[in-house]
This record gives C-alpha cells, structure tokens and sequence, in this order.
C-alpha cells in the first residue's frame, strides 16, 4: 500500500513494511455488482515470497519466546480493532466479493470470534509429563510451534478466511505468510493494516498478494515453510498436497461439499424450508457448506416444495450494500457460466426448472454478475448435478422414500464436510453419528460453524481441520524430552 492513496493501491507487507513486488504488474479489484474499480493490488511472484518467508523465519524467534499472555495480548488488540472497523470491513467485503451487507456483517463477527477464541486459548496448548522408564526419570511431551506458516485463502469468506489462518498460527506462537485470492484480497490487506496498528511485531505477519502459479506455488514449494494450510477447492487442494510433498511439510486442507439436507415427514416444516433456503442461498450459495442436495420425505415433498418455493420468490436480489438485500452476485463471470451450465445440464438430463435459471438482466443487473435464485425438483441421483458441487443459487429438490433412503443418497458422495438433518425422531438423530458420513452435521438448525467448534471434512472435502482446540493444535507439533538429573 503506498503511503500516498492507500485507498485505491495496495503494495505487499513484508517485515512490517509495505512494500513494492518485485513485479510492475497489478491486479485490478472490481465489484462483481457493478464493474467498478475499487482498488489495483499489486502482482507478487517468487522473489516477494522468499523475501517475506525469510523475514518470517527471522522473527520467529522472538515470536515464539514471548508468553502466550503476551502473544493473546497482541491477539486481543487486533481484535478490538477488527470490532473498531467492523462497519468498514464490511462494506469492503460487500463490495468486493458481492456478498450482502447484513452477511458480511455477521462474517466480521465470526472472524472478531476467531481471534478471540486464539488469544483465549493461547495458555491451553498443554502438554503432558508422564513417568519415565528410569529411576527418578521423567518424560516431557511439550508443544511447540511448527515456525513459519503458509496460508492461502479463498474468496467468499474473504476476512473471516484470513483470520482463521492468522489467529491460530501466531496464537501457537508461529509466524506466516499469507497469500488472500486474488479474486477478493482487500479485507485481508485492510486487516493487515490493522495488524499492524495493533503492534504485532515486524515479520510475525507478511502478505503476499497474487495469483496461484506466481505465489501459491512457490509459498508451498519453499523448504522453510512448515505447514501449509489453505482453503479452496478440491482440485487446487490436491495439486498442493503433491507439491508440498517434496518437502515433506504438513498440509492442512478445507476443500469443497456437496451438503445433504435430510427432510423428514416429521419436521418442523417451516423451520426446516427457512434453513434450507437459507443454507443454500446465504452467499449466493457460495459457501463450502451449503445446502447442495435436499433430500424431503415423500409424504411432505408437495408442501414443502411449495414452502422453499414462496421463500425463494421473495428473496430480493441487488445491490449488495443495500442493506435490505438478500442475494448479490455471483463473484464473477466465469463463476456465472458455470453454474448456468450446471443448471442446463440438469435440465437436459430431466430435472424440472420451477424458478430462476437466468441470469438477470436490465437496470441495476446489468454490469453485474447476477445469477437469479433457482429451484430444481425431479432432481435424481444419477444426475450431474447431484455429484458436483454448484457453489451457486440453485437448490434440487429430491423425493425420498424414508430415512434409510436419505441416508443412503446422502452418502453416495465423493464429498464429506457439511449435512443437516431435520427430524424430531430421538432414534434417527442418534444414528448420524454412525450413519452418516460427514465431518459436520447441522441438526435441525441452518447452517453457520462456531469458532469454539472444529470445521473439518471427510474424502475429498480435506484434510484436517480449523476452529476450536483441535483446530488450533495444528499449528503446534510435539517434543518428547527424557529428563533426567
């Protein structure tokens, strides 16, 4: 960021400067609403990396000497600056990521949660002393920090996303190196900004902006980096996971879903078409976790399809910073014309269209990427549709004959992160646990993980996981001392 228009330029920061890449090139960040300029981000390649990964492993020492009252301290002051700038952050991620205001709100509060959660937690990162095989000899398990981090974050939670690598790498004492998508980096810097302000020492944080090819793979490749943690898809995932093998390095992946969302004929049936619609259109459906697969009971699948319909009709899709807003935009064209192929397909493969489908046209739609809210029914289970994920507004319906069935449907996917469940049967809740094979479950609630929780994926939705105790102890490893007089 250049000390002269912070506002519309955004440099590097590396060892607590903002500095200039070692390329001439930028990015230009515009609304996905209306095609707006709204910042140039400047381009960082290989060079910028290294340079920010040594500034990382220089401060490292320092870093991870200091208290954890004194590194939850620091925690706590960025955190209140967070809060400070929370309308601000918002109106940021709102404009460029297309998200509604009233969402990106609440996404600047769950990140204000993560950081709390981190300096909370900071003197919890416990070991063990368990007694030696000698006399008098004890054996110490402590936990220490890996050293420095890599982060990489996705676009549609664009703040929340950076806390949530920042927060538990420098809470466990490491340092990072962080690189937001390029698609959305501008809450991230801007939080930077606050970082900085907040006093975190010089090269504890460094952010390297760019894209994939130029800084991604390098931030992996490097030998100094110690873990890898990163958040996007499912094919990007798995080209990290080989490239970070030649280092040998820890890899921590939150990928992809294709959420079921199981309706039994005993549900709360307004309660459940409420959640549903807003598990799969909050974000316009741009959330790992959405609602991507609705199972309902066939003896209430006419009404609540009637349900989930009226609701989706009523949604009001526009401008994103206006807060009465529900739905914005896609993230981007080519995000658009994936999903309206998706919706073809289905259709062409014999899934009913009740609403949307389009993309929306005329006044305010016009220079945006605006996909209108979509309802499929008929939808079955050899269906394209049913196996990838949309990441888009479009809801399928699909008829089920009884739990067993949903079950079954359920599990017939490559993906395992999110699934919810509405039922008031005792006996079906207390088989999810067994039955159903995801690393989250949403029991007769919308969607929404809390930072106190651990947001994790079976197969091809990840490796590991984040939030909470077990999320925060990646970030640390394991020594093993013999201690004896």
């Amino acid at each position: 960021m250049t000390d002269t228009d912070h506002k519309t330029h955004y440099d590097l920061f590396i060892d607590g400067k903002w500095t200039k890449a070692s390329t001439t090139t930028f990015t230009e960040i515009k609304s996905p609403a209306n095609g707006n300029v709204l910042a140039q981000v400047a381009n960082g390649a290989k060079d910028d990396v290294e340079r920010a990964v040594a500034a990382a492993n220089a401060a490292f020492p320092a870093w991870s000497r200091k208290t954890a009252e004194a590194r939850a301290d620091a925690l706590y002051a960025f955190k209140a600056l967070i809060e400070r700038d929370a309308e601000r952050l918002a109106r940021i991620i709102s404009s460029e990521m297309g998200k509604p205001l009233k969402e990106a709100k609440v996404e600047v509060g769950f990140a204000s949660g993560l950081l709390r959660f981190a300096a909370e937690n900071t003197r919890r990162l416990e070991g063990d002393i368990v007694p030696g095989s000698r006399p008098g000899e004890k054996i110490l398990l402590e936990k220490i920090p890996h050293g420095v981090i890599g982060g990489i974050s996705a676009w549609n939670f664009p703040l929340a996303l950076f806390i949530r690598k920042v927060a538990p790498a420098l809470a466990a004492g490491n340092t990072i190196v962080i690189k937001p998508h390029e698609l959305a980096p501008l809450a991230a810097l801007e939080a930077t900004r606050l970082a900085e302000e907040a006093g975190i020492p010089a090269g504890v944080l460094n952010v390297v902006t760019g894209d994939g090819k130029d800084v991604g793979t390098p931030l992996v490749e490097n030998p100094d980096i110690k873990l890898i943690t990163m958040t996007g898809s499912t094919a990007t995932g798995k080209k990290i996971m080989a490239a970070a093998a030649d280092t040998l390095k820890e890899v921590r992946l939150e990928l992809g879903g294709k959420a079921p969302f199981i309706v039994m004929e005993d549900a709360d049936l307004e309660k459940a078409a409420e959640a549903a619609v807003l598990a799969r259109f909050t974000n316009a459906g741009q959330v790992c976790t959405s609602n991507e697969r609705t199972y309902v009971h066939a003896a209430i699948y006419d009404k609540f399809s009637t349900l989930v319909r009226k609701k989706i009709d009523a949604l009001k899709v526009g401008n994103p910073l206006d807060p009465s807003t529900d739905m914005g935009p896609k993230v981007s064209l080519q995000e658009l014309e994936k999903v309206h192929a998706m919706v073809e397909k289905a259709v062409s493969q014999g899934a009913k269209l009740e609403t949307g489908g389009h993309r929306l046209k005329g006044n305010e739609y016009n220079n945006g990427f605006f996909y209108a809210p979509t309802l499929l029914t008929n939808v079955r289970e050899n269906m394209d549709i049913v196996k990838d994920e949309v990441f888009g507004p479009v809801m399928l319906l699909t008829k089920v004959a009884d739990y067993d069935d949903a079950l079954r449907q359920a599990n017939d996917c490559r993906y395992g992160l999110s699934a919810y469940v509405f039922t008031n049967d005792l006996k079906r809740i207390m088989r999810i646990s067994s039955d159903l094979n995801f690393g989250e479950v949403y029991v007769n609630r919308e969607g929404g993980e809390a930072p106190q929780g651990f947001h994790h994926g079976y197969k091809d939705s990840g490796l590991g996981g984040e939030d909470g105790k077990y999320g925060l102890e990646a970030y640390v490893q394991t020594k093993t001392i013999y201690l004896n007089a």
